[in-house]
């Protein structure tokens, strides 16, 4: 660990949860003039009560800011403009989140004159990575402290068990019991379970587990019917269809979708991942508005996008998963797949409609006056502007390669 001068400050991403504070209290233990940074990105926090039990471990300072509007324009947005999906499957809740969080705390720090950022994640996982690569990308000058890598905390905290104890000799108030066996993470755009028996890939998460979602066989026997207005990929617009209510700020639309879809049982999965750092993981989301957005969105392009476009897209939509999952949101490459992805959006402009039912997204219709589809082109029952003679040709063109690989088979008795 760095040696300190008098009183070094360093800036603390603070949850208000157990491990950060304790971290907190181990970083006043050390000498450190601890300020928090707490950043309202959409999780269930009493922000007011975690401000108040950080000044009553020793913080000189809390900052607790709203970034959901910034969350949700600056990170969710460009997400659902990518169909961003890491590995088919995850959609990037806490990948997005940190970059935002990490960006301010940055900001924070060099306001308060801070030279040392800390953040509390583990050293096997992802967001050091995110934290720590935004923190050297916006404040080169920085210097990191991330206890779960220094020996002098890991060997003394094995575990959370260890934390526990530690906590009840600090008076550090535990908003969980031992009892809880996993780690959580919570957004804006969705919940993340991972660790204790979920480490284990043949265990079945308990249902009792989920906080966002119902369980899709006790959702209602009726579904809820979605319009999604887009500009440029972006939603702007949603209403629905059974009881009228319509939402057209960002922040307000994307609460909306994501409470209906989570009445619906929408957006569960349980995936095993490759984390950057080399390893595999086993991790429990919860999605509902992000996966019928992206849904909504992707369905959208396929009817506004040119094919060989979307083919380059959808490359950049995979690197732009990857550099977010790996923590380059800040790198020259990040920045030019997301201007070349915004690029690509200018057009993709209309309307979906998505039905939610026990926990699936069935598009519904779609209309857009940015259309390449063409009703007349397409029809069976109109020759449009199209001759079937050319398929003839088009055809054998294609065929030519076919038939000279069949014949070298033939010629070296293969199949």
């Amino acid at each position: 660990m760095a040696e300190l001068e008098s009183r070094d400050t360093v800036v603390l991403a603070y949850s208000g949860g157990m491990d950060t504070s304790c971290i907190l209290v181990w970083l006043i233990d050390q000498g450190y003039n601890v300020l928090a940074y707490l950043a309202n990105i959409g999780q269930d926090e009493d922000f007011e009560a975690a401000r108040i039990k950080a000044l009553r471990l020793g913080a000189t300072k809390v900052i607790v800011e709203d970034l959901r509007e910034e969350f949700v324009q600056g990170f969710l947005w460009p997400a659902v403009q990518a169909n961003a999906i890491y590995e088919r499957r995850y959609y990037l809740g806490t990948s997005l989140a940190r970059p935002c969080i990490a960006r301010r705390q940055v900001e924070f720090a060099r306001s308060e004159n801070a030279q040392f950022l800390a953040h509390g994640a583990t050293g096997k996982g992802n967001d050091q990575i995110r934290f720590e690569l935004t923190y050297y990308a916006l404040f080169p000058e920085a210097k990191v402290i991330a206890p779960w890598k220094i020996p002098e905390f890991y060997n003394r905290f094995k575990g959370r068990r260890d934390l526990f104890e530690y906590a009840k000799v600090k008076n550090i108030p535990l908003p969980i019991s031992p009892k809880s066996p996993w780690s959580m993470d919570s957004n804006l755009m969705h919940i993340s379970y991972e660790g204790g028996p979920l480490e284990d890939p043949w265990v079945t998460p308990n249902k009792d587990m989920y906080l966002r979602t119902k369980d899709p066989t006790e959702s209602p026997n009726q579904p809820d019917e979605l319009e999604i207005e887009f500009e440029n990929g972006v939603p702007v617009c949603v209403t629905n269809h059974v009881d009228g209510t319509r939402k057209d700020s960002a922040v307000d639309l994307f609460l909306y979708v994501d409470f209906i879809g989570s009445k619906h049982g929408v957006g569960r999965d349980d995936i095993i991942e490759n984390r950057f750092t080399g390893m595999k993981s086993r991790g429990v989301y919860e999605t509902p508005g992000g996966t019928i957005l992206l849904a909504a969105h992707l369905d959208l392009e396929g009817m506004t996008m040119d094919r060989e476009m979307w083919r380059i897209k959808e490359s950049l939509g995979r690197q732009f998963s990857e550099q977010v999952y790996n923590g380059y949101w800040f790198s020259p490459e990040g920045s030019f797949v997301r201007n070349c992805l915004a690029i690509s959006q200018k057009d993709i402009s209309g309307t979906v409609c998505v039905s939610l039912f026990k926990g699936h997204v069935s598009i519904m219709r779609r209309k857009s006056l940015h259309a390449l589809y063409k009703e007349e082109l397409v029809s069976m029952d109109l020759p449009g502007d199209y001759d079937p003679i050319d398929a003839s040709g088009f055809i054998r063109i294609n065929a030519v390669r076919l038939k000279e690989y069949s014949r070298l088979c033939e010629r070296n008795g293969e199949e």
